[in-house]
């Protein structure tokens, strides 16, 4: 098993599509209330599907090879952030916004630690 998707509801598909647009997704799929995009890198998708009314909750994390680079490009596209990249207690570095319907989006750089935190449960655990 695999993630590959992750779809989370918003109140108004043009402007997340914008958005989404200026985060650097690419769209490959649009309906009036649906839109799927692919990671700049990879090839995971992401999507976004008409609500009624907003139910944020979800935290969307899309890794950055360079994530000081990335923000401050992001910046200039008009994409405002909590605050500037910070090193995290949990040794990733991150930098948060939210969507127009309020989504926490986390721009992160892990490195070795995403999957192999000195925590890491050796064996891991599985059913």
């Amino acid at each position: 098993m695999r993630l590959n998707h992750v779809t989370i509801p918003v109140t108004d598909i043009d402007r997340a599509v914008d958005f989404y647009l200026r985060l650097g997704l690419r769209q490959i799929v649009a309906a009036p209330h649906y839109a799927r995009f692919v990671s700049p890198e990879g090839d995971n998708t992401f999507s976004v599907e008409k609500v009624d009314a907003a139910m944020p909750g979800a935290v969307v994390y899309f890794e950055c090879s360079d994530l000081d680079a990335e923000v401050a490009r992001l910046k200039t596209r008009g994409i405002a952030f909590a605050g500037d990249p910070a090193d995290r207690p949990w040794l990733w570095r991150e930098a948060r916004c939210r969507d127009p319907d309020g989504n926490v989006i986390c721009l992160y750089a892990a490195g070795w630690n995403r999957l192999h935190p000195p925590w890491e449960l050796v064996p891991p655990r599985h059913y």
